[in-house]
């Protein structure tokens, strides 16, 4: 994109899974986020989870994104939308904003356990901050919405300050703690941050003000954020090597590549808003896609490591080095999100054919999220 041109947190509800055969129905004993929270705090760690993830893309790429209308790139490739997925992903994202407004649920690149006061206080307060503002605007009028909107781009603008991301990425960023002391940021931090100020801007644009002028420079911000919460892990060590990682640091890294990818559906959309082209983000070559619905819904270790090690084991065979499948870096076995672009030329038929096989294998585990950007990328690029 150019840039010239008071509920409690557990009133929102984790995302409603289609119906699948292969996976447990929820219990009913949920609470209204979705899931018993008791599952889920009497056992999670997230400290020193920068130790299980790492990050083999280039993430200043990320934060230079903006500049690809000014500046074209080596491969740089553009990106035609049809006006049927252009508004397919406005109403798309537009419900990620109705759903936190409304407080029916926290949309679904937030894990559930981020918003567990006892995983992980900071970060959950931060969201619940978040979610908390952005219940203000349900019932906004067109005499409210100006003043709304300054609430929310002086929220977003203070996190933007206050997660400013260093030039040098060893540096550490300490914040107070109320205390009279300092603490250093998490990763949990960055990234309850970064998810933070998505949703903002997407309540600022789809609710409030879609011609606020201040949007071209929030995305500019919002890119440094997410290239700053990608520094620190987009994936687990335990994933490129084909191994099961720590449960919490898989649910980081998810969290992660999700708002990621749906802060790159949100500068596309707001391209199209401004007439801007829109271009392929090759930068996230190697990335995971997003993973099966059952990781992302299941309430307890147990369960997770359970259906962790089934899927390892299905992906493990349909990438055993005997299919021909490309490989990319050193990202093997589960599907990588390439692999939902544009076919790359010169392959040949059977590798075709061997894709085209792990993308079904990929569709049968899928929640709503990973339906959607099947969705955008299927309609976009074929397959």
């Amino acid at each position: 994109m150019n840039p010239s041109l008071s509920n409690r947190p557990d009133s929102f509800a984790a995302p409603t899974a289609h119906h699948h055969p292969r996976i447990p129905p929820h219990s009913p004993s949920e609470t209204l986020t979705g899931h018993p929270e008791s599952s889920y705090s009497h056992a999670l760690d997230f400290t020193n989870i920068e130790h299980d993830l790492t990050c083999h893309i280039s993430v200043g790429d990320i934060s230079s994104r903006w500049m690809n209308t000014f500046v074209p790139l080596p491969g740089q490739i553009t990106k035609t939308y049809s006006p049927s997925i252009v508004s397919f992903i406005h109403r798309i994202l537009k419900s990620y904003a109705d759903r936190a407004v409304r407080g029916r649920a926290a949309p679904p690149f937030i894990h559930p356990t981020q918003m567990i006061q006892e995983s992980q206080a900071a970060s959950a307060a931060a969201l619940a901050t978040c979610l908390n503002v952005v219940r203000m605007c349900e019932s906004s009028t067109p005499h409210t919405r100006p003043a709304l909107s300054g609430i929310i781009r002086r929220e977003v603008g203070a996190l933007f300050a206050q997660y400013s991301a260093p030039t040098d990425a060893d540096t550490t960023i300490t914040m107070n703690d109320g205390l009279g002391g300092n603490r250093r940021y998490s990763d949990m931090d960055h990234l309850a941050a970064f998810q933070s100020a998505l949703l903002y801007l997407l309540v600022l644009f789809f609710r409030l003000s879609p011609s606020d002028p201040a949007l071209p420079q929030f995305m500019v911000s919002l890119q440094d954020l997410a290239c700053a919460s990608a520094r620190r892990g987009l994936v687990c060590a335990a994933e490129l090597s084909l191994n099961r990682p720590r449960w919490e640091a898989w649910i980081v890294a998810e969290a992660k590549r999700r708002t990621l990818y749906i802060m790159y559906l949100f500068d596309s959309a707001l391209a199209a808003h401004y007439g801007q082209p829109t271009f392929l983000g090759t930068e996230l070559r190697g990335l995971p896609a997003p993973s099966a619905g059952v990781l992302w819904r299941t309430t307890t270790r147990t369960e997770w490591e359970r259906w962790y090690n089934l899927l390892l084991a299905d992906w493990g065979g349909l990438n055993d080095g005997a299919g021909g499948v490309e490989r990319v870096g050193t990202i093997v076995g589960m599907l990588r999100i390439e692999e939902l672009w544009p076919v790359p030329e010169g392959i040949g038929e059977q590798e075709v054919e061997d894709r085209r096989a792990r993308v079904a294998r990929w569709l049968e585990d899928l929640d709503e999220f990973g339906t959607m950007m099947y969705a955008v990328t299927s309609c976009t690029h074929g397959g």
